[in-house]
Order: C-alpha cells, then sequence, then structure tokens
C-alpha cells in the first residue's frame, strides 16, 4: 500500500507470483486434463491471488484484469477449453469468478466478525444501523462518511453495502454452513448490482 493508501502495488506483485508457479506448472505437468490442471491451479496457484485479500482487494478496473488474466491463463491450459470464453470456461469448470470468491470472502469475515468470532481483535469494527426501516434483512450495519473515496475501498467500509443487501432469509441463517449455502444463491445477483453502481460512477 503506498502513501494514498492504494494497493495497486501490491496487485503487480501478485499477479506475476501466480503466473510464475502457472508456469512451472506448466512446464512439469505434460498432461492437460482438468482433471490435472484444475486442482494444482486451486492448490498452487490462487492462493497467491487470494492470500489476505480482506487487506487488499483490488479498488481499480485494471488491477482487477490484472489478477484475472491468471485465472484466464490456467482455465485456457486445460484441453477442449481453449476455444471457449472466459465466462463460458469458469461456468463449465464449476469455478467462481475471483471477484465472487472476493464478495464470498468479505461476507463470511463479516459474518465471523458479527458473531463474535475475532471479538478480542475488532469487537468496534461495524456498528449496527437501529433505524426504523424494515426494508432487506433485519440486521443493518451503518455506513459510514469519509472525505476521500480510497477509505470506502476498506473492508469495513466496503462490506457494509454488501451486507445490507442481503435477505432477510441469508443473514438470520441458523449456521456458518447454511449462510455459505444461502449466500451462493445471491451471490450473481449481489454482482450485477455491484457492477451497475461501478458504472453508474463512473458516467457520474
Amino acid at each position: 500500500m503506498d502513501e494514498k493508501l492504494d494497493v495497486s502495488q501490491q496487485c503487480a506483485l501478485t499477479a506475476p507470483k501466480g503466473n510464475c508457479t502457472l508456469g512451472c506448472t506448466k512446464s512439469s505437468v505434460d498432461s492437460r486434463l482438468r482433471e490435472g490442471i484444475l486442482p494444482l491451479y486451486s492448490t498452487l496457484v490462487r492462493p497467491h491471488l487470494e492470500s489476505c485479500i480482506q487487506l487488499w482487494s483490488p479498488q481499480h478496473m485494471k488491477d482487477m484484469d490484472l489478477l484475472k488474466q491468471v485465472q484466464r491463463r490456467a482455465t485456457n491450459m486445460m484441453r477442449g477449453l481453449e476455444h471457449l470464453s472466459s465466462e463460458v470456461r469458469l461456468r463449465d469448470l464449476r469455478l467462481f469468478s475471483l471477484e465472487k470468491r472476493r464478495l464470498w470472502g468479505d461476507l463470511i469475515g463479516a459474518l465471523e466478525y458479527l458473531e463474535g468470532a475475532y471479538k478480542k481483535d475488532g469487537d468496534k469494527l461495524f456498528s449496527r444501523d437501529c433505524s426504523d426501516r424494515t426494508r432487506g434483512n433485519g440486521f443493518k450495519l451503518r455506513e459510514g462518511r469519509f472525505r476521500q473515496d480510497i477509505r470506502k475501498e476498506f473492508f469495513t467500509v466496503r462490506v457494509v453495502k454488501q451486507w445490507n443487501w442481503l435477505s432477510r432469509e441469508v443473514v438470520d441463517s441458523p449456521s456458518l454452513e447454511t449462510f455459505q449455502v444461502r449466500l451462493d444463491g445471491a451471490l450473481s445477483n449481489l454482482i450485477q448490482w455491484k457492477m451497475s453502481l461501478f458504472i453508474a460512477g463512473a458516467l457520474d
């Protein structure tokens, strides 16, 4: 992170690490079957793209694309998928996009904080919105106001809108496992909503 709290440098360092590991995998494994390449990608390459991602989640489209290129390269290595688009390859392989996995991780992390799993380290990371609004889920979080837009990209800030968007059914899940299952069904709509906000902001 630089003096302006921008994480582009971290993204620029992370993508080459993933590509290097992917290159070593490609040169060391003869098979291009998905049964061989997919577990290697998930175990050796993707962790480079996601380690501590809640702290340095990419803030700019150019950084997101830089990380996406690593995943595109990995899926393009698999025999029989070369002619397909990146989105179709992900769907065929039953892989989440990196953006969807970041959203997933943010919301799981927020739930763990709210449930007290990390109470010792962050008792006041989030504050509940005590307004009388009943629309959406029954556990709204309060959105803060900041002078600098870069602050909005911090985990404890950006996850608030994502959390407040979730339905009552998801938020009121009786266990973490149930929350994960219900969250999966909501994420596709959440990604479309987030992208519409980004496009609207760009037009403004």
